[in-house]
């Protein structure tokens, strides 16, 4: 047993014996151990047999792993006639998924009777005329059994005139004949009865019984012979009802009604099949009357018996051996005996999916099937045994590709025509975490106004992430590893978590706090999305959080350049942001268009917030000066005179283009005095201060500030040349350039707005400033031409700038 269970296990498969009619429970053999199982794996591991379509009689121990017997084992019931009769099991083991087979061969007992066709067999037989040596057929017992125990031997019941004698042909089958040995009389004895026992070679031995009732007959001494005594005839199983099978022809060398013969089958083995076939009483023609079946009955075993209308009638006996063809006429059937599903998409190339059956109740090449999978891939056949395929993996799964497959299992026999089969199985993909959650854009570019509510609403981003269930549920936030991820503000570096947050379900990016133009311009940070899966995955993405100015800040006005009174604009610093006190000294007789004094002021908005307009007030009407609307010169409008008194105090309001507008008032106090002393007090202020915009007192005076303006003329007009031509460039450039965001490269451009006619205002520090129109989402690249004072004379006219236009366009998101 030993060397037989290693010589399975190296062969690849385990071989076991038991007999037929053993008892429920009895023990066939120790599969897990035979298979390699350690103790206790076997119900671990689930150690099942699987059932192919017909109910085993046997199970598998799930405690100790034995293959015991269940229910009754018939080995004539399973296999028949043949020999050995091999049952083909298969063992899975799950964990990891296996398969094995296992032959388990019923043996034979002797647990069958020989078995006659008849309980009684009825001759007749004449007397005289039938000489000592005649044989007369008889049919044998069948004993369903094999070998030994299916070998029979017959017995006759004592008699002087008969004796039984087997003859071996060439046929299938053994001849049976009632042999006389010595003449018959009637008168002494008209009836003989006789016994016929048949006995198998078993252990113990077992009988079966036919009567033998002879009649003995008169005259008619012989008997019609068949010129054949066994007729063999090849039958294809799909033959048509009425086909003729065979003519049977006998002779009677009697002369008159002892020669007329008619035929009659005498038996039909098997016994079932007395209506498969029917013979021509006259002719001796045989016919096919019922269906045939390859796979039923394979071989027909007809006794055909000749009689005379002699007085008595005599018999002769011939032997017509059927043998049925196989015709491809069963398609191939295909089982699922195991099914693991579903399958991960990161499944290793090899898995076995499922396992398979194949068979085909045809033989020969009728019943070889060949199998194959659709689609080609990702899945393949491997055949493990005759019958037994697996399912396996031959290609990578991507489950965001294909979620569930629809495998069909094809088999084709190899008759001409082929039939075919086919079974589907359903193949889900399971998801694993291998995608990261990917955003839409790599830059987002977000436009917020300053002042915004804390808790606003500034962006919404989304990322998509293909994984499906806890794989592919993004939360959102933001950054702080990220590059460029704060701001700077007041000269402190801040984390941009201070001041936006990001939803972690929704991706909406909240501001935490009122956003301040002029404390903060660009904000850079980076929105991390992170899955649920495991391990977790994750995408970035850069938000540029561009703040929009408001017109939030008024006008301020700027102290004056030097520390004393002086011909220009003088001596005392604003007292607020609402109003300030300013004098300066104007020369009697100074022609019109004479610059007084300059008002200067500054706005910490940007762009039209910052654009300042100066308007006089007080006096209105027509007084002897004015104000540039842009450029804040004070200068005569007329020539001053003696009526005008010695001082002119002048309101002037110093105006944004913000919506709404904010503004500034300066007071200003002119003191007109001689042109001598307007002269002294500029060149008192010169040397004290060194700054100012000294007024005009005399014809040497006049001289050097005209040649002074002249200077800072040239001056002006070429930086102003200078800069239409960079903004003509830039506009060039914007309008070829694509416009796919506000803004594109590494940072943003520092933008500078002009706010009056002739200079460039500027906030109190160095900023990145964006000019943005009101009401829309735009920015605007604004130069403006320079105003200058017109030259003395009364004709002068202060020349208005036209408003700002928008140069560049680039629309945000």
């Amino acid at each position: 047993l030993v060397l037989q269970a290693a010589w399975a296990l190296v062969g690849g498969q385990v071989r076991y014996s038991v007999p037929e009619e053993a008892k429920a429970g009895t023990v066939v053999g120790r599969l897990a151990q035979d298979l390699g199982l350690e103790a206790g794996e076997a119900e671990a591991r689930r150690l099942r047999l699987v059932s192919q379509g017909r109910r085993a009689s046997v199970e598998v121990s799930g405690a100790s792993g034995a293959l015991v017997v269940s229910s009754r084992l018939d080995r004539e019931e399973l296999c028949g006639k043949s020999a050995p009769c091999a049952l083909r099991l298969e063992v899975l083991v799950e964990r990891p998924l296996r398969v094995y087979h296992v032959e388990l061969e019923v043996t034979d007992i002797n647990d069958n009777a020989p078995l006659f066709p008849t309980a009684r067999k009825n001759l007749s037989i004449a007397e005289l005329t039938t000489m000592p040596g005649s044989r007369f057929p008889l049919e044998g017992a069948s004993d369903a059994d094999i070998g030994a125990n299916a070998q029979l031997s017959y017995t006759l019941s004592p008699t002087e005139h008969f004796r039984v004698e087997e003859e071996n042909s060439n046929s299938r089958s053994r001849s049976l004949f009632l042999v006389l040995t010595k003449p018959l009389d009637r008168e002494t004895l008209p009836v003989h009865r006789l016994v016929l026992t048949a006995s198998d070679g078993g252990r113990p031995s077992l009988t079966g019984t036919m009567e033998l009732v002879i009649s003995v007959l008169d005259a008619n001494d012989n008997a019609p012979q068949f010129n054949q005594t066994v007729y063999n005839v090849l039958l294809p199983e799909d033959a048509l009802k009425g086909k003729r099978v065979i003519q049977v022809n006998a002779m009677d060398l009697d002369e008159g009604l002892n020669r007329e013969i008619t035929y009659e089958m005498d038996t039909v083995v098997p016994s079932s099949a007395s209506d498969t076939f029917s013979i021509d009483a006259k002719r001796g023609d045989i016919r096919l009357t019922g269906a045939l079946d390859f796979e039923r009955v394979a071989f027909y075993d007809v006794q055909i018996k000749a009689t005379d209308k002699g007085t008595p009638p005599l018999s002769g006996h011939c032997k017509v051996l059927v043998e049925v063809l196989d015709v491809n006429d069963n398609a191939p059937e295909v089982w699922v005996t195991s099914l693991s599903v579903p399958v991960p998409e990161d499944a290793a190339v090899g898995t076995v999916v499922a396992l398979l059956s194949v068979s085909d109740r045809d033989s020969g090449a009728n019943g070889r099937v060949r199998c194959a999978v659709w689609p080609a891939s990702p899945f393949g056949l491997v055949s493990t045994f005759a019958g037994s395929y697996s399912l396996v993996l031959r290609e990578a799964l991507d489950r965001e590709r294909v979620s569930e497959y629809e495998v069909e299992v094809r088999a084709e026999d190899g008759g001409s025509p082929s039939l075919r089969a086919r079974r589907g199985v359903r193949v889900p993909v399971s998801d694993v975490n291998d995608n990261a959650p990917a955003f839409a854009q790599a830059v987002y570019t977000v436009l917020a106004r300053e002042n915004n509510a804390a808790g606003a609403e500034l962006a919404r981003l989304w990322a998509r992430d293909p994984d499906e269930a806890d794989n592919g549920r993004v939360r959102y936030s933001v950054w702080e590893g990220g590059a460029g991820g704060g701001a700077s503000a007041g000269g402190e570096w801040r984390p941009a978590s201070s001041y936006v947050s990001v939803d972690a379900e929704s991706g909406r990016v909240w501001a935490l706090q009122p956003l301040d133009y002029e404390e903060v311009q660009v904000l850079q940070f980076e929105v991390r999305a992170v899955d649920a899966g495991e391990p977790p995955l994750c995408g970035n993405a850069t938000v540029q959080l561009f703040v929009v100015d408001e017109n939030d800040n008024a006008p301020a006005l700027l102290p004056a350049g030097g520390g004393g009174p002086g011909p220009g604009l003088a001596g005392e610093a604003a007292s607020g942001p609402e109003s300030g006190a300013l004098w300066a000294w104007a020369a009697w007789g100074a022609p019109a268009g004479q610059v007084v004094a300059k008002i200067r002021a500054v706005d910490a908005d940007s762009g039209y917030n910052a654009w300042l307009r100066y308007e006089l007030w007080e006096p209105r009407g027509k007084g002897p000066f004015r104000v540039g609307l842009y450029s804040g010169e004070v200068s005569t409008a007329r020539a001053l005179e003696e009526a005008d008194g010695p001082r002119q105090r002048l309101v002037i309001v110093v105006r944004d283009h913000g919506e709404p507008a904010r503004s500034v008032t300066a007071t200003l106090s002119v003191s007109l005095v001689e042109g001598a002393e307007a002269a002294l007090s500029a060149a008192g202020s010169s040397s004290s201060s060194g700054a100012g915009t000294g007024l005009r007192a005399g014809p040497g005076a006049e001289g050097g500030a005209a040649a002074a303006t002249n200077v800072w003329l040239v001056v002006a007009i070429c930086a102003v040349s200078s800069l239409f031509l960079l903004a003509v460039v830039l506009y060039g450039a914007s309008r070829w350039a694509p416009r796919a965001g506000v803004l594109s490269g590494p940072g943003p451009a520092t933008l500078v707005c002009a706010s009056e006619v002739g200079s460039w205002s500027y906030s109190q520090r160095q900023s990145r400033s964006l000019c943005v129109a009101d009401g829309a989402g735009k920015s605007d690249l604004m130069v403006f031409s320079p105003n200058f004072p017109p030259p003395p004379g009364p004709a002068a006219k202060e020349t208005q700038p036209e408003p700002p236009t928008l140069s560049d366009t680039v629309s945000g998101p």
